[in-house]
Parts: C-alpha cells; structure tokens; sequence
C-alpha cells in the first residue's frame, strides 16, 4: 500500500483548491506501469487489486491522499494569462519511494475542477496512452522525466471533434511544481507566500542550497534546464508546447501533448497543429528555455534584493549565463554522440557541420547518428541516407576522421562509444499513431504493447523493422494534436 504525504497541503496554502474526481461509470484497467510501481513500493499483488482501478479512476480515494487541483499561471504562446491551474487534474498526494525520493502522484482527466474554464476535465484514452509511451521512451534514453503509472479506461466517451474512449492517467514526477507557480504567486504581488514556495522548491528539488538562496535556486534551475533541453536536441524530440506552465522546476519534461520526434533533419520541423508560427520549433528550443528563464527570474525579483535595479541586475547575470550552460551541455552531447572523450576547441564546429550535412542531405536525424557507428572507418554504407545532397558529408567525413585518429582509441571502442549514446530505436510518430489508433478504436492493446517492448531497449539493434523512418508523404503532412 502506498503512504500518502501531503506537504504541499501542508506548506503552500493558497496555491490549490481541494477538489474530487468526478465518478467514472465502468472504470478497467487499460495499462499498468509495473516497473515503475515496483520503484514506488508496490508489488504485483497489490497492484492487480481492484481496489487501484478505483484508486486511479478517481471514484475512491485512497488512505492518506488529500486531492487537490493546483493552481498557477503561464505564458502560453508569448501571452501571460494570470490564472490557469489544474482544469483537468488532481494531486492525490506525494509518495517516498523505496530510493528516499518525494515523488507526485497526479491523476489527469479525472474530471472538471474549479480551474477548467468551462472545459469538461476528461481526456481521452489516446492522448493517455500516448503520454504513457513517450514517458517511457524518455526515460529508456536517460532524459529526466514524468512516467505514467497507469491508465484506466473510464467506460465512457469523451467529446472532441468525435465521441472518443474517455481514460484517466495516473502520472508521477518529482513535483509538478512550474514556472507558472511562481508567475501565480508573484501575479498576486504576495511576498510572503513567495517566499514560501521558494523555500519549499529548494528543500524539494535543491536541497544543496539553503533557504534564502534565492540566486542559487535561479541559477541551479538554468543548469538543469539546460541539460534538460540539451538531451531534447540530442535525440530531436521537440516537445510542442514549451509554455511556462509546461516547464518543471524538478528539470523534468512534463506534459506530452502535441509532443513528437523528428525524423529527417531540419531545425524549423513543427509538428504541433497550434504551434501555427513555429515559436515552439525543434531548433527554436534553446531559445525559448531561455526565455521561459527570465519569466521564472521576473518572479523572483523582491526575493533577489530589496534594491529592484540591483535585482534586475543579479538576474540578468544568469539569465545571460544559461547560453554558456546550454553550450556545455550540448556540447557534451554531441561529443558523446560523435564517438569523442578528449575534449578539442573546434568540437562544437565539429557538430555543427555534420548536421549542417544532414540538413543538406535531408538525413533522417536518429539513423544519421547511429550510423556513424559503421562509418568510423569507411563511409561508403550510409552516404545513401544524404540522398538529397552528400557533397557536405563528403567534405565533412575526413575532418572527422582525423578527430576521431587524435583520441588514441581503437575504432572498434570508438564505435562502440556511438551505439551507447546514439538511439537505434525512438518512437516513431507512424508506429506510435498505429499503436494509439488500434488501442482507441479496436480495443487492441498489442501494437501498443510491442511498441513499448521495443522503446525499452532504445540503443540494442535489434527490431529493425522499430527503426524504420515514415514514408516521407507521412512525414511532411504530419501534425501532433494537444488533446485537451
């Protein structure tokens, strides 16, 4: 059985609103997370209880749980809108797992709250599965992350543009603490509970720093995230809505909406149907993490200094500063992915041009990479993947061979170097939308399920047929839905 804490309810009154599921008619259990279960200490038995299908439905509350919707606000799309919150989620509680860790279990499409703005609270079964998958992925390639833990099928349809299956997702993060929790607070001008969140951020997510190192918090945050985004760019996930309130103070990724990997190369690939302008483009992400920052620097401003001009100062320092973390964490992931331990000056020049090379030859991103395996010694194998236009990798190849004879390893170390930090397997939007198709209309769980087997083993060649790219007519028509 799990024990429920509640220290949010306890230290941060005014930021949430007790709130209950709304009843769900003939709840079944639709996917269950035993893994991750077993990290928060349950075991299988428990788990095939029926008693968790009610748990995780919303129509019964489990001992210890005090569920809340919380509130915050965010920049969504560049606009400030100073009152958003849970419309369609709760907090049951936080759990310690069997490592020490305080970790958020959140049920989502459990129905409105005094937050939903008019919208109905429910989700829909595909929208679930498909956050439960890319939360595994992330997870399977090391990118710190949000992981579903179950989710039930409630029995009854939810209305979008079609009547779908309705389902309710049980997920679980670090906290679900986001910049636009502190853009809430400070929207309301309260210093005191300012402070709180503050010092209860640190305690949670940096208890490194103590209370009252208000810079710290700003400056391990930019760290984390710059890590965070780093590894984004690395595997070519572009997340789709990097709104404010999307973005967790724990560095984890949170919220897999309109969410996608690219396939073949290019910077400006948008797949969101509401990210019309490209604000929120695969090679627009840096960027706007950077912007995202400086709202969470804005917020804590009265904290930084009583002086505002030398506030604004202290924060711009490391606003500014996140462009070098950002840089050395990219950095150290190209690096790992070309195969380089020793570190040389031209290395991001390095990088740089090779994807200057799949851009030009319109490479399939995740297969460009993991063939440089093969191509340490001859590049013969894979120059038909620059179909479009070889002439820079022709140009680029010996340049990075050269790089590769200075590291003073043997080919075959080198090679094996690339397979461990460049994916065979990511989750490819056609199989991934094969797998939520058949699940939501055919009640067939199985390409779901084999899917979710092969992205457990993302660097194993293996599941060839896992790796293959879309038909390129998929993917220049392609468009990932939020699923509100």
């Amino acid at each position: 059985m799990l024990t429920f804490d509640n220290s949010y309810v306890r230290e941060l009154e005014g930021l949430y609103a007790f709130s209950s599921a709304e009843r769900k008619s003939a709840p079944r259990m639709s996917k269950l997370n035993y893994s991750l279960a077993e990290e928060l200490g349950l075991g299988p038995d428990e788990l095939d209880s029926p008693d968790w299908v009610q748990y995780f439905s919303g129509n019964a509350v489990a001992p210890g749980s005090q569920p809340i919707a919380q509130a915050y606000a965010g920049h969504q799309f560049g606009n400030f809108v100073p009152r958003l919150g849970d419309g369609r989620a709760l907090l049951l509680g936080e759990i310690i797992d069997r490592k020490g860790h305080r970790r958020d279990i959140q049920l989502k499409g459990s129905g409105p709250t005094m937050f939903s703005r008019n919208g109905d609270g429910k989700a829909a079964l595909g929208p679930m599965l498909r956050e439960y998958l890319m939360g595994e992925a992330m997870h399977n390639l090391g990118i710190a992350t949000s992981r579903a833990l179950a989710v039930v099928a409630t029995g009854e349809s939810v209305y979008r543009e079609t009547a779908l299956p309705g389902a309710v997702l049980a997920r679980v993060a670090s906290s679900h603490i986001r910049i636009g929790t502190f853009e809430y607070v400070a929207a309301g001008s309260d210093f005191a509970s300012l402070k709180r969140l503050a010092n209860y951020t640190m305690r949670r997510h940096y208890p490194e720093l103590e209370d009252g190192s208000y810079i710290g918090l700003l400056r391990a945050f930019s760290m984390r995230l710059a890590i965070l985004v780093a590894r984004w760019m690395g595997t070519g996930f572009i997340h789709g809505v990097m709104n404010t309130d999307n973005m967790a103070l724990s560095g984890e990724t949170i919220d897999y909406g309109p969410c996608a990997f690219m396939e073949h190369y290019d910077p400006k690939t948008v797949f969101s149907s509401i990210d019309r302008r490209g604000r929120y483009a695969y090679g627009n992400q840096p960027a706007i993490a950077q912007w995202n920052l400086a709202r969470f620097a804005e917020t804590l401003l009265p904290l930084l200094d009583e002086d505002t001009e030398r506030a604004v100062e202290l924060a711009t320092i490391e606003v500014d500063a996140f462009a070098g973390h950002y840089e050395n964490a990219w950095l150290s992931v190209m690096r790992q992915k070309l195969g380089l331990r020793q570190k040389e000056e031209d290395d991001a020049s390095l990088a740089a041009s090779f994807l200057e090379a799949m851009h030009a030859g319109e490479a399939d991103y995740t297969l460009a990479w993991r063939a440089l395996a093969n191509a340490s010694g001859n590049g013969a194998s894979w120059r038909s993947l620059f179909a479009m236009d070889a002439g820079k990798l022709d140009a680029w190849l010996p340049r990075w061979q050269a790089r590769l004879a200075r590291e003073g390893r043997s080919m075959e170390n080198i090679a094996e170097d690339i397979r461990s930090a460049n994916p065979f397997i990511i989750p490819r939007n056609y199989l991934v939308e094969e797998a939520l198709e058949a699940a939501s209309k055919n009640d067939d769980m199985g390409p779901f399920d084999r899917l979710l087997d092969a992205l457990s083993e993302p660097y194993a060649e293996k599941l060839p047929s896992y790796a293959r790219p879309a038909p390129r007519e998929h993917t220049e028509r392609y468009q990932t839905f939020c699923g509100t």
